[in-house]
């Protein structure tokens, strides 16, 4: 017999009686080496095997959750698409402080998932009311929301709630297609800001009608699709662009029209903002040749469309105006780049490049490029490095020629 669908109610029901609640907490920490093993000791036990399955894999997706959630996870319940589509909280934090710094107290939290923006909406003293439509969905954000008696869920469909008693609403429209319970077949990512759960359109109706309002989608957005009027803020976390964020209303900030947020375990968020729109066909940096350094911004950077303000802010210019590297011949430390010490720059031919790799013993070749449309697996393949040594290449197309080149480069320490 198959194991009932993680998400699915057979699966999370068992979890919500005390005797689940206290299995659950009691197996501790996940260990995929000893899943095997739990699952024979909770059997001989005496717990019914649509238990075990249960708590088995709610504590692999707590396992999972650490890294969004921390500590927090432990104590948690999750679904699958649930966590997968759940905010960091080091990330709905940053959305929650708008609604502090706006002066909104009373803030819904439109297709709330799993809860993680209305846990951290309800930590900053905001009265949450969480509205989830799925049922089991609904349920187990309820749970995780337990610790805060100001946050509540309903479970309802969020276009047909009654905002008249709220000071600002909050976003995460559901960007992926239903899963059949049972079935076990995979969700499919959706690209129609339409075919988003609430739809796109009644997110701009909201803003339009003067509601404060503020959403998650995803950070492929194009800047075109940025509504007049928005905020558009890109957030990576740990080199991974997580999302953008539009504001509408006081959420957004007078001055700023576009803005990028690198965050990382290792200090404070950075930011880098506009106050100007994003105009492709307006390109005002600077282009030159390869210099001491090459500087590959941060990809919320790129996504903002603010790899020339970052030039600027490093006294740098760009290889090539279409491509986002950057290069200097001092190094600047900062948050919205890495940089590369460039050793030699060699032409973009494959035997050059061989040679190159067999002479210097390359065995370990890290392959970053842009511009160029072989992948780096393919390049790989092609140079057979073999050896002890290491080396980074930058694959890419420089100045107004659009010359091929590959920069041999060393990464500097951060």
């Amino acid at each position: 017999m198959a194991s009932p669908d993680a998400g699915s109610p057979s699966a999370i029901a068992p979890l919500l009686t005390p005797a689940g609640w206290e299995l659950l907490n009691r197996v501790g920490p996940y260990d995929e080496a000893e899943a095997l093993t739990l699952n024979e000791a909770l059997r001989r036990e005496g717990h019914p095997p649509e238990l075990v399955a249960a708590v088995l894999s709610q504590a692999r997706l707590r396992a999972r959750a650490t890294a969004k959630f921390g500590e927090f996870a432990r104590t948690m319940l999750f679904t699958p698409e649930g966590l997968e589509q759940a905010t960091r909280l080091s990330v709905a934090a940053l959305h929650a402080q708008r609604y502090v710094t706006a002066g909104l107290g009373r803030v819904a939290d439109l297709g709330c998932g799993i809860g993680a923006d209305a846990m951290a909406l309800a930590a900053l003293d905001r009265e949450v009311t969480a509205v989830e439509r799925d049922e089991t969905t609904a349920a187990v954000a309820t749970l995780n929301l337990m610790p805060w008696p100001n946050a509540r869920v309903v479970q309802a469909d969020a276009t047909a709630v009654d905002l008249t008693a709220v000071d600002g609403v909050w976003l995460d429209p559901a960007r992926r297609t239903g899963r059949t319970t049972g079935t076990g077949g995979a969700s499919r990512r959706l690209f129609d800001p339409e075919a988003f759960s609430p739809p796109f359109s009644f997110v701009t109706s909201l803003a339009a009608a003067g509601t404060p309002v503020g959403v998650k989608l995803g950070p492929g957005l194009a800047h075109d699709d940025v509504p007049a009027g928005a905020e558009a803020q890109w957030v990576s976390v740990d080199g991974g662009v997580a999302e953008v964020a539009l504001w509408f209303g006081p959420l957004r900030r007078p001055d700023v029209t576009r803005a990028a947020v690198v965050m990382s375990g290792h200090g404070a968020p950075a930011e880098l903002t506009s106050p100007h729109p994003f105009r492709p066909d307006a390109y005002d940096g600077a282009v030159g040749p390869v210099g001491t350094y090459v500087i590959e911004p941060d990809g919320a950077v790129i996504r903002a469309g603010l790899v020339t303000d970052l030039a600027r802010l490093l006294d740098a210019h760009q290889l090539n105006e279409q491509i986002a590297y950057l290069s200097a011949d001092t190094h600047v430390p900062t948050p919205f780049a890495r940089a590369y010490t460039v050793r030699e720059v060699l032409p973009f031919h494959v035997k050059t490049l061989r040679a190159w790799v067999r002479e210097h013993r390359v065995g370990t070749l890290e392959i970053k490029k842009r511009g160029i449309s072989q992948t780096p697996e393919q390049v790989r393949r092609e140079l057979a490095p073999k050896g002890p040594g290491r080396a980074t290449l930058i694959l890419t197309r420089i100045g107004a020629t659009e010359k091929r080149v590959a920069i041999v480069a060393d990464p500097v320490p951060r």
